[in-house]
């Protein structure tokens, strides 16, 4: 059975664990060429590639740091040069750094935009250039959160990241629309991901935790990479400018009140 993305060729930014490389995993499940791209894990990068490469997939493994222009247009410059083109951008990296907002230095502030927006920014605005000079459309993807909407006390650099992420998408849709290239959200909610491990692990944090969450678990990483696979698909060409939520209900739920 041919894949929803045979011929594809998609760069996927973070994808060395976590939300990236489940979506890295599903893509190339379904037919994709994968770019995998790592700031610092080059070992689990690699062993990425080799896993798709085993299952019959193609992927490569490049070092970048995103929040760096000259580093995200080597990233795509190389992806697209082996693969011969680029149709999939998803924009995952990203970071943050919780602490009570009085106390949050400025470098830290900077830190958290310059990987979460500006490398978003620098992702879409390089795909777009390829995109469009190939003349046949895209999909770009940004993993963005819950918290471009909902408020998260304690972590305001991450919120208004992911906040900027929101109106970025939705202002560049309409540009790139022209050229075929759809822009869209996903946002997730608790993901169970090696970031978590130390909520996990304390038992009292954990239950509330799923106390806000209406499906009572966390997502599974699979399960977000399966809603990239969606977007990137033929079955999405008519979306584009939304965010798509996957929090199990989270941001429906008011504790009961």
């Amino acid at each position: 059975m041919a894949g929803r993305l045979d011929g594809k060729v998609a760069i996927v930014t973070g994808s060395s664990s976590g939300i990236g490389q489940a979506a890295a995993r599903c893509l190339a499940r379904e037919g994709a060429a994968v770019g995998i791209d790592y700031h610092s894990e080059p070992e689990a990068a690699e062993q990425l590639v080799e896993q798709i490469r085993e299952a019959g997939g193609k992927a490569i493994c490049t070092q970048a740091d995103v929040s760096k222009a000259d580093e995200m247009r080597s990233l795509i410059a190389q992806t697209a040069q082996h693969f011969g083109r680029l149709d999939i951008m998803v924009n995952n990296a990203g970071i943050e750094h919780q602490m009570p907002f009085v106390d949050t230095p400025l470098d830290v502030f900077e830190r958290v935009l310059a990987v979460n927006l500006t490398g978003v920014w620098l992702g879409c605005q390089e795909a777009a250039k390829h995109m469009i000079a190939q003349g046949h459309g895209g999909r770009i993807i940004n993993v963005s959160s819950v918290h471009e909407d909902v408020t998260m006390p304690g972590n305001a650099a991450y919120c208004a990241s992911k906040g900027g992420v929101m109106m970025l998408m939705r202002t560049i849709a309409v540009e790139l629309a022209a050229h075929q290239i759809t822009v869209n959200n996903i946002g997730p909610g608790a993901v169970d991901t090696p970031i978590d491990a130390a909520t996990k692990a304390d038992p009292e944090k954990y239950a509330a935790l799923l106390r806000g969450i209406p499906l009572g678990r966390m997502a599974r990483p699979d399960e977000v990479g399966e809603l990239a696979v969606y977007l990137a698909s033929d079955a999405a060409a008519y979306v584009t400018g939304s965010t798509f939520f996957i929090d199990g209900g989270l941001m429906r739920s008011a504790g009961g009140l």
